[in-house]
Order: structure tokens, then sequence, then C-alpha cells
């Protein structure tokens, strides 16, 4: 039997139907605060409560259908330097109340998101501190749970830090993403030590900044990413036993 014989007989209704979705756990740092990007949701199922943005797949490969439900769901583009990786794929059955759908989440990561605007099938959208995040619909508590997971473990062996800041900035600003993400005070002069011990994790720029909005302060010096794409020694998140000094 020939590939064309073979689909012309073919069935696909006698196959149980499956609906693929993709859900996106954007984080950014706000005031100091690791935040995630909520939705309201506008229809049921579990309308009214707070999800992560996301919907169902159209014909578009899954990276385009995330960003577009970001762009969709918060009213505004996602900016170029957005850092975009897949998560894992969720497929627990009766995750979804309507049908058997599997999700494929995504994390993303930028350094200044802009505010949402609801969008799409939502009512709202929000930027929410991760640690004031309560009950979410379908299996998303569970989604930004591992979200956060992967986000504080990739912190100490891949310079992904850097993707929350802008293209020069301080080592204050680098210490402020890992203290946001980890929620660990740092040693400011141990963190300048370790990461400079790191080959290639940043380079200095030759300039130095103004920050604070203080006219006249003193000047920070400006580094940028290097171009490790490991970091080797790993920068280690504290354990409770190490009180950073």
């Amino acid at each position: 039997m020939t590939d064309e014989e073979f689909l012309a007989a073919y069935d696909p209704s006698a196959f149980t139907p499956v609906a693929v979705t993709v859900d996106v756990v954007a984080l950014t740092i706000r005031a100091g605060r690791l935040c995630v990007l909520l939705v309201e949701r506008g229809e049921s199922p579990y309308a009214g409560w707070r999800a992560l943005p996301g919907g169902f797949v159209r014909e578009e490969t899954l990276d385009a259908a995330a960003l577009r439900e970001l762009a969709e769901e918060t009213g505004a583009a996602m900016p170029a330097a957005v850092h975009l990786e897949q998560l894992r794929t969720y497929g627990t059955p009766q995750r979804d109340p309507r049908m058997r759908v599997v999700s494929v989440a995504y994390l993303a990561f930028a350094p200044s998101l802009p505010d949402p605007r609801a969008g799409g099938d939502a009512s709202g959208a929000f930027w929410v501190p991760v640690d004031e995040v309560t009950e979410l619909a379908f299996d998303h508590a569970h989604i930004l749970a591992d979200a956060l997971d992967r986000a504080r473990s990739k912190l100490e062996y891949t310079p992904l830090a850097t993707a929350f800041l802008p293209p020069e900035f301080t080592m204050t600003e680098l210490r402020a993403v890992y203290a946001a993400v980890w929620g660990e005070d740092l040693h400011a002069g141990n963190f300048h030590r370790k990461v400079l011990s790191v080959p290639g994790f940043v380079e200095s720029t030759g300039t130095t900044a103004s920050r604070g909005g203080e006219r006249g302060g003193p000047k920070a010096r400006l580094y940028r990413p290097g171009d490790a794409h490991l970091l080797h020694p790993a920068l280690l998140r504290p354990t409770r036993e190490d009180t950073v000094r």
C-alpha cells in the first residue's frame, strides 16, 4: 500500500481527539521583586480565575504561538530582547475539563516587559510578585512552580540573569537579579568576586555611569554579557545554613 492509499483510507476520528495549547510563564523584575504575568479569565472554564497567558495552537510553530498568546492576552507586542525557552509538556488527563488538552509550557524573561493590557479572552492582566500568587486555574500553579525551579537553577550555571537586564548594567543591578529570583540577600563583595571569577560571564565596558537618579553621586562600572554559555565555576545558591555576610 502506498502512502497516498494509506492516507486516503486513514480515519483520524478512530482516535480520541487531543488539543494542543501553550502556556507562558513570563517573568520580570519590577521594583526589585520577581513578578509573573497573570491574566484574569473572561470565559469558562474558570471564568474570573487568574491564570498564565496561553491558548490553543493554530497553524504556527509552538514558539510563535507562545509569543502570539503573550501579545494577544496582554495587548502589547513582546520586545525583541525577550528570552523564550520551552519549560516542559503537561498532559495529565482531566487537566482541562473541556477535552484532552496537552500544553507545552514556556518560560519567558525580558529586562523590561510592558505594563499589561488585557486582550483576547482575558478580562484583566497583571504583574504579580511570585510570592503573592495564590490559587490559579487549571494546573497553572504546578507549571509556575516548575518554572521558578528552572529559573532559580539556571541562574546557578548559565548567564540567564543578564536576560533580565539592559545591554549594559552595573554589578549592583546584576546582584539584584540574583537576589530577586533566589529570594536571598547576597553580600556585595562576595558576589562581585564570584562573578568576576567566572570566565566569560561578564566583561567590563570600560565606562561608568550614575545609577539611582542622583546627579553628582559616585559612578558605577558598567558591564555587558560575556560569551559564556555555561558558568564554570557555577554561582551556587546560598543554602539555609549559609548566612551571607
